[in-house]
């Protein structure tokens, strides 16, 4: 059920609505940036986070919010097995030297294992990912955290609620591809949620841990497994239009092994977890157990 909410973002909610998860008064927030041979551009990336969280104040460019009243922030860079020296640009920065900054190698296994490592890693009260080429300007941070105050998962949506879609930057090919791959998922899977695959996501530590556990899929699928994964367990989650940007140097190619591999994957989504229970309510059977 999606509802229309006025201002800042709508909810869309699992079968009935759940009191969420117990709210933290202090909340800290990690900020999980999964990371593929970036050598080139994870530098001016950290330069445009941070520049922006340093400077504070309550307003950013073309009246974003500015960072004053975001929590205290750790960024966790975790690098996909790159053969590029990313880790080492990421080590070699004065925030990795104050703690602000850390970076996590795990085996290349693709962005959906990159980032449940990171999120299953991450210690923060609050959990965001995000691309690593900043596609989603670090200003539109806020607007989850101000979600996730009263919500567990927040999906960063780069439709807007005027209608007007960010991603008119892409190439037709990628827009085209796109709309054919949202009408596969919103039948099978995920439902009302127009926008499944922007790379903006938050949820607070025990969601996180809950959803990320379960994660099977780790092609690009992924985030449609986790939004599957939010509506089975019962969380209600929040629709946040947020500000976007088409970045060049994508590494993915529209190929026909990638179409198969995607369709496979988004018909075994609900098949995998057919056993997974809303929260509250046991399993009927054992869960298959989720890879490591």
């Amino acid at each position: 059920m999606l509802l229309d909410r006025p201002g800042l973002f709508a909810r869309v909610n699992g079968r009935s609505a759940r009191r969420r998860l117990a709210p933290v008064e202090s909340p800290s927030l990690t900020l999980v940036l999964p990371a593929y041979n970036e050598a080139e551009r994870i530098g001016p990336a950290l330069d445009e986070l941070f520049g922006y969280l340093d400077r504070g104040g309550t307003h950013a460019r073309d009246g974003a919010p500015g960072s004053a009243d975001l929590p205290a922030i750790d960024v966790m860079v975790v690098d996909d097995g790159s053969t590029d020296g990313t880790a080492d640009i990421v080590r070699a920065r004065p925030e990795a030297s104050d703690g602000r900054l850390a970076v996590l190698i795990v085996p290349h296994g693709g962005k959906g294992a990159a980032v449940r490592a990171g999120m299953l890693a991450a210690t923060g009260d609050l959990v965001i990912f995000a691309d690593a080429d900043m596609a989603t300007p670090p200003d539109q941070i806020p607007l989850l955290v101000e979600a996730l105050s009263s919500t567990d998962v927040a999906l960063g949506s780069r439709i807007q609620p005027d209608g007007s879609d960010m991603r008119k930057s892409q190439p037709s090919y990628r827009r085209m591809l796109g709309k054919v791959f949202h009408a596969m998922a919103s039948v099978w899977a995920v439902g009302p949620v127009k926008d499944t695959q922007c790379g903006f996501k938050g949820f607070s530590r025990a969601a996180a841990q809950d959803l990320f556990s379960r994660q099977q899929i780790l092609s690009i699928v992924f985030d449609v497994e986790l939004i599957f994964l939010a509506r089975k367990r019962g969380y209600e989650m929040a629709i946040v239009p947020i500000r976007w940007a088409d970045k060049r140097g994508s590494r993915m190619r529209a190929r026909p092994a990638l179409a198969l591999r995607v369709a496979w994957d988004l018909f075994r989504i609900p098949l995998i977890h057919r056993r997974v229970a809303r929260r509250g309510e046991p399993a009927t059977l054992a869960e298959p157990p989720a890879p490591r």
